[in-house]
């Protein structure tokens, strides 16, 4: 199994409003996605989070399976808005 980990710093200016409709369509990525099996996502709650107000985890079967979930278009278009809106971390590993 692949454990995909991820947080954001969100940019200046980012509106309450924004991170809701982020959450909202990363949660819906389950359903769109056949590859992610599980999904967890959620506000930054550590003290020790260094600005990373939000994150998540995603479990796919395999490193194949991470792939076909990366190219595929429904998180493409999530990309395509989120990004700018977002400093990102990423964290992948083998569990």
């Amino acid at each position: 199994m692949i454990v995909h980990n991820f947080a954001f710093r969100w940019q200046p200016g980012v509106t309450g409003e924004q991170k809701q409709r982020a959450a909202e369509a990363i949660r819906a990525l389950q359903s769109a996605i056949p590859e992610v099996l599980a999904l967890y996502v959620g506000t930054n709650v550590s003290p020790r989070g260094q600005g990373y107000e939000f994150g998540g985890s995603m479990h796919f079967a395999d490193l194949a399976a991470l792939e076909r979930y990366n190219q595929h278009p429904a998180h493409q278009a999530l990309l395509g808005w989120l990004m700018p809106l977002v400093e990102p971390l990423e964290i992948d590993f083998e569990a």
